[in-house]
C-alpha cells in the first residue's frame, strides 16, 4: 500500500464520525446519544489536534474534517428534527452557515477569478460548530436550553458568514 493510500489517525478519526453519524440514527435513548454527540465532538478537537501535533497535516485531512463534521450534525440535527426535538425554523438555523458556506464554496469553483482561493477552517465558523454540537447536547438533555443556544448558532452563523465572505474577498484581491 502506498503512503497516499494509507490512512492517517487522524484520518481515522475523522472518518469515525460517519460511523457515529449512523449510530445515532440507530441508538435509541437520550443519554446514548448524548454519548455519542459529545465523542464525535471529542473526535473533533483529537483529529486537528493530532494532525498538528505529529505534523501529519494533509489536503485529504482538510478536507475529511469539515465534511464529517457537517455529515455528523445533519444526521443528528435530521434525526431530531423528525423526532420533534427541533422546529424546521430551529433546523434550518442550525444549518444556515453550513448553507451559506456550501453555495460560497459553489460560487467560488465557478467563477474563475475566485477558482484560486483556498478555503480554509476560520475561529467564527469553529464557535458555531462547537455551538452546533452544544445545541444538539442540549436537545437531548437539557430541552430549555435550545431556545437561548439556537439564537447563539443563529448570531454566530451571521459572523461566519460575514467572516467567510470577508475573507474570500481579500483572498481574492491578492
Amino acid at each position: 500500500m502506498t503512503q497516499a493510500a494509507r490512512l492517517s489517525l487522524p484520518d481515522a478519526i475523522s472518518l469515525s464520525r460517519l460511523v457515529l453519524a449512523a449510530a445515532f440514527v440507530a441508538v435509541p435513548g437520550a443519554s446514548a446519544r448524548a454519548a455519542l454527540v459529545a465523542t464525535a465532538g471529542a473526535s473533533d478537537f483529537l483529529d486537528g489536534w493530532l494532525a498538528r501535533r505529529r505534523r501529519i497535516t494533509s489536503p485529504r485531512g482538510a478536507l475529511l474534517d469539515p465534511i464529517t463534521d457537517r455529515v455528523f450534525a445533519l444526521v443528528a440535527m435530521t434525526t431530531l428534527l423528525l423526532e420533534g426535538s427541533f422546529t424546521t425554523a430551529e433546523f434550518l438555523i442550525l444549518l444556515s452557515r453550513d448553507i451559506a458556506t456550501a453555495i460560497g464554496f459553489l460560487v467560488a469553483r465557478v467563477v474563475p477569478w475566485l477558482r484560486p482561493v483556498q478555503f480554509k477552517a476560520r475561529f467564527p465558523g469553529k464557535v458555531v460548530t462547537t455551538l452546533q454540537f452544544v445545541t444538539l447536547l442540549a436537545a437531548l438533555i437539557a430541552p430549555a436550553l435550545v431556545t437561548p443556544l439556537i439564537v447563539a448558532v443563529a448570531v454566530g452563523a451571521v459572523w461566519a458568514i460575514v467572516d467567510y465572505t470577508l475573507a474570500l474577498w481579500e483572498a481574492r484581491a491578492r
